[in-house]
């Protein structure tokens, strides 16, 4: 227990505690009410495992964001993202403020701040989940009791934005009307859905066009014109899909064309293939065979929905898109699947009446 005394050689009181590691301190009040009172919120919080170092929990904001982001590993790509949202949006307003001073209230004001600025609904939660994260660490560490991000009204992100969908003869007027050179690419994503990175950094050696396999392993990513591939490492990620004997063919093909020691589909000069593919190439050739606005990863949605068509099952298509879980899949494509009912109830009609016939 702590003790409270008068101070020597001048008025007031000091309360003297030890802190859960054994170290003596103490505090000075000008009443001895005032120590009270002190002493026994210290005491609680020491009992209920809330009690924090004064000196850690006055650390800036800004100092302790900066540490958690050197010891934080984050992919090249949403680091850039969090660099963005803390010189912008989060240091501004919170950087001088110590952590133990950041209260609620301030969120508040700082999440309003963000929408009368007119920034968009996704890159204020964005920006506000970044921020919660960094607080949330610093309770884990030890340096504030509980987190002031509690009661924070975010803004809807509405609906998300609409997929576009081909079918078949879609995808073949799309690569007739591309770069002669780009036409395995286009049929590579709309039938093995396959992710723009992933096609990028297909390598020679994750082919077996004999069986019709294709092993994804790797996949690109670009950061202010930089090039990287990295590894996959989880199941989420690395997998082998199965090729249609056509597209089989078709990549043998242009191999064979295109020939190349670093990656399967490259650009013109023989490099690997660049984010700028979408304006010089994939839009124009949208323009030409007069398809409405379609993304590069709409073939991938356009994979999904022949899939489902044919009656794919939820966990197999998990499995060839490289979800981590199948509620990811039905959470983006379950809205598809309501178009089997109409089959399925012909399937249990069917299975009806071949009881009766068989009971007859």
């Amino acid at each position: 227990m702590g003790s409270i005394g008068k101070q020597p050689n001048r008025p007031g009181w000091v309360a003297r505690y030890r802190d859960p590691s054994g170290r003596q301190r103490s505090k000075s009040f000008r009443r001895e009410v005032d120590a009270r009172k002190f002493l026994t919120a210290i005491e609680a919080d020491k009992l209920f495992g809330r009690w924090i170092d004064p000196k850690l929990a006055e650390i800036p904001f800004g100092r302790y964001a900066k540490e958690w982001l050197q010891i934080t590993a984050h992919e090249p790509g949403t680091r850039l993202n969090i660099e963005g949202r803390l010189r912008n949006h989060i240091l501004p307003y919170f950087e001088d403020m110590p952590l133990v001073a950041i209260k609620s209230r301030h969120v508040r004001a700082w999440v309003t701040q963000l929408r009368d600025k007119g920034l968009a609904p996704a890159t204020v939660v964005a920006t506000y989940n970044t921020f919660a994260k960094i607080i949330r660490t610093a309770v884990i560490d030890g340096l504030i009791a509980t987190t002031p991000c509690l009661g924070i009204d975010l803004p809807h992100l509405g609906k998300r934005e609409e997929m576009r969908f081909l079918d078949p003869r879609g995808i073949n007027l799309l690569a007739d009307s591309v770069d002669a050179r780009y036409r395995a690419l286009v049929y590579t994503a709309g039938y093995t859905g396959m992710r723009w990175g992933e096609l990028a950094a297909l390598r020679a050696e994750n082919l077996n066009l004999l069986r019709g396999l294709v092993d994804v392993v790797e996949t690109q990513t670009e950061i202010s014109g930089s090039i990287q591939v990295k590894p996959y490492t989880k199941t989420g990620g690395r997998r082998t899909i199965s090729l249609p004997g056509f597209l089989a063919e078709m990549i043998g093909h242009h191999m064979g064309l295109y020939p190349s020691i670093e990656r399967v589909f490259c650009a013109a000069e023989g490099g690997p293939l660049r984010r700028t593919f979408y304006r010089r190439h994939f839009v124009p050739a949208t323009q030409r065979a007069g398809l409405a606005p379609l993304r590069f990863h709409d073939l991938r949605h356009s994979c999904v929905a022949m899939l489902i068509g044919e009656g794919a099952h939820p966990a197999e298509i998990m499995q060839r898109l490289g979800h981590s879980s199948v509620k990811t899949t039905l959470d983006r494509y379950g809205h598809l699947f309501p178009s089997l009912d109409l089959r399925l109830k012909d399937g249990l009609q069917r299975l009806y009446r071949e009881s009766i016939n068989e009971a007859m």
